[in-house]
């Protein structure tokens, strides 16, 4: 009987702070798959070092068809897919090589995730469902496809199952990088939302990010992980009032005319 393989694939774009401590956290993999974003640092040199499978393509605005790309670039039986900011700790890599090695009737698997950010894990609110139940991250080959421009998610034909370790994530260590990576996923949401035929008004574009807040940060406990609890939440509602005011601007000014800062 062949043995059963396994596909890893990163998405990137000027990861060179993160993708040596990813790339090492899977190792156990028979392929590792860099779908890079044309970066302009050391992304893919060290990538090249891990004997990683290089290829370069634009992601222009659309996470789930960078990661369609990746799937129909691997050859294993399973493919999982990590983030560049992502740690796959050693008790995941065993359960994951277990799915692999024993086979399963499953076709897709959640993985719960860990959020480390400013020095402590983030334990509630906006992070708080991840880190219960998971994201769809391991793949059965040709099982099912990716969905959504910005926060894709997998779509499988088959049952889903639920891995019990952790995926480690460290997300924007800095204020800096979080702002400008939560201006750019907010265009590329807008620019989604505009495409299905949405609109918006003042009022939501007030009071959407304002319940989203209190969601957050009081009824979901995210007071709870401190002053970095309280930061997670606000920044992540001031994604919400980005993707609505930038939805507003492209469905009421001249698209053509405007700017994504």
């Amino acid at each position: 009987m062949k043995k059963k393989s396994l596909s890893v694939v990163i998405l990137t774009r000027n990861e060179e702070k993160n993708i040596k401590r990813c790339l090492e956290s899977v190792r156990f993999a028979d392929e590792i798959i860099l779908i890079d974003d044309n970066s302009t640092d050391q992304t893919v040199e060290i990538a090249k070092k891990f004997g990683a499978v290089i290829y370069l393509r634009a992601l222009n605005f659309d996470f789930a068809s960078q990661r369609i790309y990746g799937l129909e670039k691997a050859v294993g039986d399973w493919v999982f897919f990590v983030d560049a900011d992502e740690v796959v700790t050693p008790e995941l890599a065993k359960e994951i090589n277990l799915v692999v090695e024993k086979g399963s009737a499953k076709e897709a698997y959640y993985i719960k995730r860990r959020d480390f950010w400013w020095g402590r894990e983030l334990r509630q609110g906006e992070v708080r469902k991840v880190r219960n139940q998971g994201l769809i991250r391991l793949i059965k080959n040709k099982s099912g496809s990716w969905e959504g421009k910005v926060h894709e998610i997998f779509r499988s034909r088959g049952t889903i199952g639920r891995l019990n370790s952790y995926l480690n994530h460290y997300p924007h260590p800095t204020l800096k990088e979080f702002i400008e990576e939560v201006n750019s996923y907010s265009s590329i949401r807008a620019k989604e939302l505009l495409l299905q035929g949405k609109e918006t008004n003042t009022m939501e574009i007030v009071l959407y990010p304002f319940f989203k807040f209190m969601l957050n940060y009081f009824l979901c406990f995210g007071f709870l992980d401190g002053p970095p609890g309280f930061v997670y939440s606000f920044m992540m509602s001031f994604h919400s009032f980005l993707v609505r005011a930038k939805l507003y601007q492209y469905t009421k000014l001249d698209s053509r005319n405007t700017d994504d800062r």
